[in-house]
């Protein structure tokens, strides 16, 4: 029974670092543009498509 003096401050502790992290990610505009990050997963962006991909040549020094 005495575990749970110890258990609830540090439950404490974690909620209100929790609620503390949650509103500094408000403050520094995190959750500002949601629909911009979720359309960004639709597009490919391999670098492939900015360099020109190398073709894979068989060597002829046999």
């Amino acid at each position: 029974m005495s575990i749970i003096y110890v258990l609830i401050p540090i439950a404490m502790i974690f909620v209100a670092i929790a609620v503390c992290v949650f509103f500094w990610a408000v403050k520094s505009d995190q959750y500002e543009d949601l629909d911009r990050e979720g359309i960004n997963i639709l597009f490919d962006e391999d670098l492939e498509s900015e360099q020109p991909a190398k073709k894979h040549e068989p060597d002829n020094d046999k």
